[in-house]
């Protein structure tokens, strides 16, 4: 099991996979960074952009 930081914060969330630590850090994500999470800025490619660096984040964990 691997624990990983939140890339906004102290968070601390694990998973086995990348799969299920995005499902631990979720609910945290919707908590304390409701504004990242509502902001209409925040498009299919900037998702997909931060998908990618956290796995490569988890992975090198």
């Amino acid at each position: 099991m691997k624990s990983l930081k939140c890339d906004r914060c102290d968070h601390i969330a694990k998973g086995e996979t990348f799969e299920d630590w995005m499902i631990a850090l979720r609910p945290h994500y919707v908590a304390a960074h409701a504004d990242v999470m509502n902001d209409p800025t925040q498009g299919k490619e900037e998702m997909e952009k931060w998908i990618a660096d956290n796995r490569a984040r988890f992975d090198a964990a």
